[in-house]
């Protein structure tokens, strides 16, 4: 299988019985017949489906975001982001998994870069199952495509304001649900006066900072990874919240710091870094054999 990047080269570098060992220990998202050129994602890794791919091996076990984008015929188009939780488990019985143990599948499946697990583990350091099936929306599949409440919105800035007129102009704002139908996010709602931190936490998340938190990292990832402006607004909500208590400001700057590995410290201009380790890389994977 022709493949590129860093998961390929880690793997390329890993003695053959430690990768072996890994893809026994690990987990094998099998995904048959993803069609050629799918923009595919599993956290913070991001593939370019070639002929051959078949799925992703050596995936460590706790919760994971899977996404994707389909491709027009020509893969010169995309649709949009189409993306879903997902929490897997060392013993888990899947369809084929005798087939993936006796690595019948292996020369057709991605590896999990390993190096980038520990950024992936700041991220989401606070999504336990019980935050995603609380906030996951039915049929777990988060995409703008299907986010039309936040549309009603009055818009704060400019550049809401042109974000949403640019939106309702796309494609894909024409096929949504005419029908009023609740397919997003079991958000937790915040007031507008957002000085009621302690309030919200008692009466919306049974005083656990941890619930809130995962919340926080929930809408996160679903706005960076998955592209839900419905997320990016509570995203903001919650931001908005921790910053209006100055206990909770010292919180969240922790949190920010060794989550994120921002440095609040020094500048602003630290947030956005040309080299910034989260940015999504695209990787070519199951190419022709060369």
């Amino acid at each position: 299988m022709g493949s590129s990047g860093g998961g390929a080269a880690a793997a390329a570098r890993m003695d053959p019985e430690a990768a072996t060992e890994l893809a026994r220990k690990g987990v094998t998202l099998l995904l048959l017949d993803v069609p050629q050129h799918t923009i595919l994602g599993v956290d913070t890794q991001v593939f370019s489906v070639g002929p051959r791919f078949k799925g992703i091996k050596m995936v460590p076990p706790g919760p994971h975001f899977v996404y994707y984008c389909s491709p027009s015929r020509h893969g010169s188009e995309f649709a949009p982001t189409v993306g879903f939780f997902l929490t897997t488990h060392p013993s888990e019985e899947i369809r084929y998994s005798e087939a993936v143990k006796r690595f019948e599948f292996d020369d057709q499946l991605g590896p999990y870069n390993l190096d980038s697990f520990g950024d992936w583990k700041q991220l989401s350091s606070y999504l336990s199952q019980s935050v995603i099936e609380r906030l996951e929306p039915i049929g777990g599949e988060i995409t703008i495509a299907l986010e039309t409440s936040w549309m009603d919105r009055a818009p704060q800035t400019d550049m809401e304001r042109r974000l949403m007129e640019q939106l309702r102009k796309e494609k894909f704002a024409k096929i949504s649900p005419t029908q009023p139908e609740r397919r997003g996010c079991y958000y937790t709602t915040i007031p507008a006066s957002t000085s009621l931190l302690e309030s919200v936490l008692a009466k919306s998340y049974q005083d656990q900072e941890d619930l809130l938190l995962g919340e926080l990292q929930f809408s996160f990832i679903a706005f960076m990874m998955g592209q839900s402006l419905e997320a990016f607004m509570q995203w903001k909500a919650l931001v908005s919240l921790l910053l209006s208590c100055s206990e909770a400001a010292r919180k969240l700057k922790t949190l920010l710091e060794t989550t994120f590995g921002w440095d609040l410290e020094n500048s602003v201009a630290n947030l956005i870094d040309e080299d910034d380790e989260f940015a999504p890389v695209v990787v070519e994977m199951g190419g022709s054999s060369s």
